[in-house]
């Protein structure tokens, strides 16, 4: 007899529909066999569903078994299509005599009594359930909350393979788990650290404010001990919070890698990802024989930082070029291509030199220039805003004056996104995302702008790159003061972030 169930292929993180085809039959000899490009974890589900089902004290055909994973072209992985051959055997043995489950999507790991275990992905699942209009899906308890931040579907939460039998022979009751019974609250980020917390280094919060407004890539430099770090810290609590559809964005990524928070149905703070110096390429990037998103990609919609910047093999920094540019990482394998998001901010944060200071003699100068030189003139070229973060004289460090607050600040922020969003028609665009078309159109320059921006571009050698990313700061400037119009004091702001542009002319 033969059967039909249907599951899923994550290939990146992007779901396709899979046809699992079980095939019982009374010649030949008793063997067992899965085809359709399975992996090893999946060669091996045969023994765990076999062992499962007995356990739970269901004949197991002792005849010949064929299973087809369908499409047989595209490679299979992990024990995610236990529960789902486990019910096909079931229906071809017609233990199962229903058709309920042509109208739902199957997933899961069985243990060998028969316990459904968790998986990866379930969210890609549910919304591949929505895409095809099937009726629900049937995945393990454990990740019913994660599928349910999808509409318009049913979730049926299972803990054992009895309760799978009985839902479809109709001999029990499980209540399906809708999106309406979720209570994400989207709400502010709190940071580890408030920017009042933070002394002194006035210019370095403003950068900071300027690059959550406008989503810019920031660099800061300055000799150690200075608070880098703490204004990295500090930035995750002035970014505006996640909206729904960034939410379920993230969620996908981190699903993917079953990384969703235990009793959590999305991810609903801003990530946060600072990877050690010594990351390798595929880990920053991604990658591998069956590719996982990588550092950047789990940034996505967040935040990646990247202390001591030129310590970081120049080789793997430099796979930032493509994802600073293109908001998505592309990974080539001779089966498939695959796409990750990642729209993230880059915060970087760098010493002078070796020692960490900053040095005034000919010697010290030269090691600061082949310290910077670690780092590539076309990457600096992608990072929007450089900011020098000075050491502090004792007056500012002991001061007890009042600064601004992270929730003053990100108000501002706010502001300005929302500026950007009805900008560009209810749909928030930030400022660095703008082509050069676009620039031309919402950031235009009057004469005195043109001449400042001629002078800056002959003196500091600036690319065309350089340019269209000084007219975005220039623009998010504009947005913070609530200015239509971009001002020579803004353009000439903008310009004072191109640090590296003047050290690397001088």
């Amino acid at each position: 007899m033969l059967s039909q169930v249907y599951s899923f292929i994550l290939q990146g993180i992007d779901p396709i529909l899979c046809e699992i085809e079980v095939s019982i039959s009374k010649t030949g000899l008793p063997k067992a066999t899965i085809v359709g490009l399975p992996d090893l974890a999946v060669k091996e589900s045969l023994e765990r569903v076999r062992t499962a089902m007995m356990n739970c004290g269901y004949a197991t055909p002792i005849t010949r078994l064929l299973i087809n994973l369908a499409p047989a072209d595209t490679k299979k992985e992990g024990p995610l299509y236990d529960l789902p051959i486990a019910i096909g055997t079931l229906i071809a043995a017609n233990i199962i005599q229903t058709n309920k489950h042509q109208k739902l999507l199957f997933a899961g790991e069985l243990a060998l009594d028969g316990r459904v275990r968790p998986i990866n992905g379930v969210i890609n699942l549910a919304l591949l359930c929505r895409q095809l209009n099937f009726e629900g899906i049937v995945v393990p308890a454990d990740n019913a909350l994660e599928a349910a931040a999808v509409d318009d579907i049913a979730i049926y939460p299972v803990k054992h393979l009895t309760d799978v039998v009985g839902l479809l022979n109709g001999s029990t009751s499980i209540s399906p788990l809708h999106q309406s019974t979720l209570h994400d609250q989207f709400t502010r980020s709190v940071a580890a650290v408030d920017f009042s917390d933070i002394k002194g280094q006035e210019e370095a919060k403003r950068a900071m404010l300027i690059a959550a407004a406008g989503q810019h890539n920031i660099l800061m430099i300055g000799p150690a001990g200075t608070g880098k770090t703490l204004l990295a810290k500090a930035l995750p609590g002035i970014l505006p919070p996640l909206s729904r559809e960034e939410a379920l964005e993230v969620t996908r990524i981190y699903s993917t890698l079953g990384k969703v928070p235990h009793g959590r149905s999305l991810i609903i703070e801003r990530p946060v990802r600072s990877p050690h110096h010594t990351a390798s390429a595929a880990s920053l990037i991604g990658g591998g024989s069956i590719p996982r998103p990588g550092e950047v990609s789990l940034a996505h919609h967040g935040v990646l930082f990247l202390d001591e910047l030129p310590e970081f093999s120049r080789t793997v920094i430099e796979t930032l070029r493509q994802p600073l540019e293109d908001g998505v990482v592309t990974i080539a394998r001779s089966q498939a291509t695959y796409q990750f998001p990642s729209e993230f901010m880059l915060v970087a944060a760098m010493n002078p030199s070796p020692r960490g200071d900053v040095s005034a003699d000919e010697v010290g100068h030269r090691e600061m220039t082949k310290y910077m030189s670690r780092i590539s003139g076309p990457l600096i070229d992608r990072i929007d805003i450089h900011v020098d973060v000075p050491r502090l004289p004792y007056e500012q460090l002991y001061e007890q004056r009042p600064t601004e607050t992270s929730q003053s600040i990100q108000n501002k922020v706010i502001q300005a996104r929302e500026t950007q969003r009805q900008r560009n028609g209810s749909y928030l665009k930030p400022n660095h995302q703008l082509s050069h078309k676009e620039l031309d159109r919402l950031a235009p320059l009057s004469d005195d702008c043109q001449l400042l921006m001629k002078d800056a571009m002959s003196e500091l050698g600036l690319s065309a790159r350089a340019f269209d990313k000084i007219r975005r700061v220039a623009r998010t400037i504009a947005d913070l003061e609530e200015s239509h119009d971009i001002t020579a004091n803004h353009l000439a702001e903008a310009i004072a972030y191109r640090l590296l542009d003047r050290e690397m002319v001088n």
